[in-house]
């Protein structure tokens, strides 16, 4: 008897005491391992998640969770031959696998990139600016997102053993949450096996990832409000769990991405000898076999214009005929089996299904060429391609998880984006085309139906990454019924996980409690020039008042020369004082911020080390010949970077005119020593 998968959880590797259920090879049929979670205490790991594992994460900043997921990344990647090697097991193939396994890996290593990038060296982020509440500026609000006291369930499909895992796992991470990882269980042996490196190196805290093998039934009952769980599967399975009591009235947050009839459209305006038909054609096929189409983003309805349908179907089947089947671990062969021979028999059920209102128009259900295999014992089947009749209404509502697409036709575009919205909801859909006027029209008629839309032609086709990939920087979800959940999305898939509350208080104590200055709040000045003091000396509310400076003809005619910008404004008195904006000569704007910059730096080497960059500059009143300015620094955010001497610092900028009025305000941003030297 093969070896008995183990569960990690509240702290140590469990081992049921059941023999379990066996799970096969899908290609072969042997035994790989067995599955149980008879006995688990579903209870004690829910507590240690929340108990030991949360308070560690969250005791972490955003940037030191980033680093720990940059290590793990590069962990995860050293070797990778045994993880291959139980990819194969699941039916798939190198390339399948690839997506997989490395797709996984670089998933953490953009989360870990963008978390140290654009999230702050803190526990919260603030999200937009201050709101005014008050007359006076006294009341302010401010919306700031905070981690959440609970846990991450996640709850995956078989197609992704590892890719799906660690997609929820680096935005919960980031987001201070602690996840248990319910992998299905044809291809668990294989998540598992990642869970244990992850384990052994001891890079994530204690407590922060545990593994669920088996049956999660009573998980549910173990969560509330502060927790969530993300489903990857069935649109039945995710209607079960949305009547779940804990969903229902207990407060669980439930993200759902279920299977999905995605499309994609061939243009009206492509030719069969244009480079977008090989496009259209080539995508098809990928997502057919890809995986052998068990991926929910797959195409499952290629809608091509009546008058080229024939063309289409012709040049999807002579390329499915180069496609060999059998054996991942055989030499030559490109698409693997499906993941179990239950797994076959529905998509053999879906096909019979599809039949009612289509033709199959390349391959067959129930027999297939196998390479380095036997039919008999593995999960193999043909690629299956279908051509629907008109009216057909089967190819809107069944879905074949496995290599089957159906061609349906359009004569209009408006045709085309109401077969489109047929399949109620799609994760990813695609058009193809080389006319702009049709890119805009589809697209905006396919987005409220979809959550992602690849528009391909041959200028974007070097560098696509294709119909069916998701990008940890873009959204992965989409509407109705592909279940209306959203994962990745960049940041977002992270702030999808935490909390966002308005805060309405004083300035200083919205400086106290977000740690940004807010203005209005206490100004600290003193004899040291702030650009004189280190990251560990500076104090947001050090602020320097500059002196005075008055801007002079000569030197708006001196910029207008020296830079080139002559526009009238600047430099025709007669046409300036026409204009109703400005009434005369007025400075340059970026004269303004460069007089300004002279009247608040400190030129002598010390702590900065560099302005690295301007943000929110607006110009708000004209400075004319003859206005005096000055300027008013404050340091508004300290961010140290934990992979550098050196930190970020945010400093408030106000320059005024001698009426005291804002005349441009803007934020500075600077690279300051966190020591100095000796």
């Amino acid at each position: 008897m093969s070896r008995l998968l183990e569960s990690y959880a509240a702290g140590s590797w469990y081992s049921a005491p059941d023999e379990g259920r066996a799970l096969l090879d899908a290609s072969t049929g042997e035994e790989v391992a067995r599955i149980s979670s008879t006995g688990l205490d579903l209870a004690a790991m829910v507590d240690h998640a929340r108990g030991v594992g949360g308070p560690a994460v969250r005791a972490l900043t955003f940037h030191q969770r980033a680093g720990l997921l940059k290590s793990l990344a590069k962990h995860l990647g050293s070797d990778k031959d045994e993880l291959y090697a139980l990819s194969a097991r699941t039916g798939a193939t190198l390339r399948d696998s690839q997506v997989d396994i490395d797709g996984g890996i670089g998933t953490v290593f953009s989360y870990a990139s963008k978390g140290a990038r654009e999230l702050p060296n803190d526990t919260i982020v603030l999200d937009g600016g201050t709101e005014q509440l008050g007359k006076t500026g006294v009341f302010l609000g401010q919306h700031l997102y905070t981690s959440r006291p609970g846990v991450a369930v996640q709850i995956n499909a078989f197609n992704f053993p590892v890719w799906g895992m660690l997609e929820k796992l680096a935005p919960a991470f980031l987001a201070g949450l602690p996840t248990i990882v319910k992998p299905a269980s044809d291809g668990a042996y294989l998540t598992e096996a990642v869970v244990r490196r992850i384990i052994d190196s001891g890079i994530l805290p204690e407590g922060s990832l545990q593994l669920l093998c088996g049956s999660p039934e009573g998980l549910l009952d173990q969560l509330g409000a502060q927790d969530s769980v993300a489903f990857t599967g069935s649109a039945a399975t995710g209607a079960t769990l949305r009547q779940h009591p804990s969903v229902l009235h207990g407060g669980v947050q439930l993200g759902i991405e279920a299977d999905s009839l995605n499309c994609s459209i061939l243009g009206p305006d492509v030719a069969t000898d244009d480079p977008e038909f090989d496009l259209f054609v080539k995508g098809v096929v990928a997502e057919m076999t890809v995986k052998a189409g068990q991926k929910c983003t797959a195409i499952r309805r290629a809608i091509v214009p009546s008058g080229i349908a024939d063309a289409v179907v012709e040049a999807i089947s002579a390329r499915l005929a180069t496609i060999t089947v059998g054996n991942p671990t055989a030499e030559g062969v490109r698409m693997g089996a499906l993941a179990s021979l239950g797994q076959r028999d529905e998509v053999r059920k879906a096909v019979q299904a599809l039949r009612g209102s289509a033709e199959i128009v390349f391959g067959d259900p129930d027999a297939v060429d196998v390479v380095g295999g036997d039919a008999s014992t593995g999960a193999f089947i043909s690629p299956i391609l279908l051509r629907a009749r008109a009216g057909a209404t089967e190819p809107h509502d069944v879905e074949a998880f496995g290599p089957v697409s159906t061609v349906l036709t359009y004569d209009s575009l408006d045709e085309a984006i109401a077969l489109a919205a047929k399949g109620q909801g799609s994760l990813a859909g695609s058009l193809v085309t080389h006319d702009p006027e049709v890119a805009r029209t589809v697209t905006i008629g396919l987005a409220p139906w979809h959550g992602r839309i690849l528009v391909l032609d041959r200028d974007d086709a070097p560098e696509s990454t294709g119909h069916g990939s998701p990008l940890p920087v873009l959204v992965h979800g989409g509407p109705g019924r592909a279940g209306g959940g959203e994962e990745l999305g960049g940041i977002r898939g992270v702030l999808h996980h935490m909390q966002r509350s308005a805060i309405q208080a004083s300035p200083d104590m919205l400086t106290a409690i977000t740690g940004r200055w807010t203005k209005g709040s206490a100004q600290l000045v003193d004899d040291v020039h702030p650009f004189r003091k280190s990251l560990a000396e500076l104090t947001i509310g050090d602020t320097i008042r500059s002196a005075s400076r008055t801007i002079t003809l000569d030197d708006i005619g001196h910029f207008a020369e020296f830079t080139g910008d002559t526009f009238y404004a600047h430099t025709d008195p007669e046409a300036a004082a026409a204009n109703p904006l400005f009434g005369g000569i007025v400075a340059h704007g970026y004269l303004v911020v460069s007089i300004a910059a002279g009247l608040f730096v400190e030129p002598n080497p010390g702590p900065v080390l560099a302005n690295f960059g301007v943000d929110d500059l607006r110009f708000l009143t004209p400075v004319k010949a003859g206005d005096t300015i000055d300027v008013t620094l404050t340091v508004k955010q300290i961010s140290p970077r934990n992979s550098a001497d050196y930190g970020e610092v945010r400093w408030d900028a106000v320059v005024t005119n001698a009426e005291g009025q804002p005349v441009a305000t803007y934020d500075v941003l600077t690279l300051v020593a966190k020591t100095l030297a000796s």
